[in-house]
């Protein structure tokens, strides 16, 4: 399994923000969309960094609400770490884990096509997992 059959299923949409907006700005961006992070990216789209909602309480835990109005480049975790599309799900999960994040930007040639969550690896995995056991009952109803 790799990731371009994870993003051939959920699709390639990537909410992006500009380095230079507010961190109030990327909060209520991830809260109106309902997502974990925002990939920041640069006029050309280039990957400048990503903001995430644990960027956001650790901003929040070090200096308040009058940090919001600070730009989003001032806080977002600017060495991302990425992945493409032919990596495998495996690979992945074990980036996830060592790197302790959730969400890895999907980029192929330097541009940006996706972006992957722990909880499209875990859908993914759970739906390998059920697809496995239903060809194990089938071979096991016919032997």
């Amino acid at each position: 399994m790799t990731v371009g059959r994870i993003l051939a299923t959920k699709g390639h949409d990537v909410v992006t923000i500009e380095p230079q907006r507010s961190v109030a700005d990327g909060a209520a961006l991830l809260a109106r969309k309902g997502i974990g992070a925002i990939v920041v990216t640069d006029p050309e789209g280039r990957v400048r960094g990503i903001f995430s909602e644990r960027d956001l309480v650790r901003l929040l835990a070090a200096k308040g609400a009058v940090a919001l109005q600070e730009p989003i480049s001032d806080w977002m975790t600017q060495d991302v770490v990425t992945t493409c599309a032919r990596a495998s799900v495996h690979s992945l999960m074990e980036q996830m884990t060592t790197g302790r994040f959730r969400h890895l930007p999907v980029l192929e040639d330097d541009k940006l096509v996706g972006i992957v969550s722990i909880g499209d690896v875990v859908k993914q995995r759970l739906a390998e997992m059920e697809q496995e056991q239903q060809a194990l009952r089938e071979y096991i109803a016919t032997a």
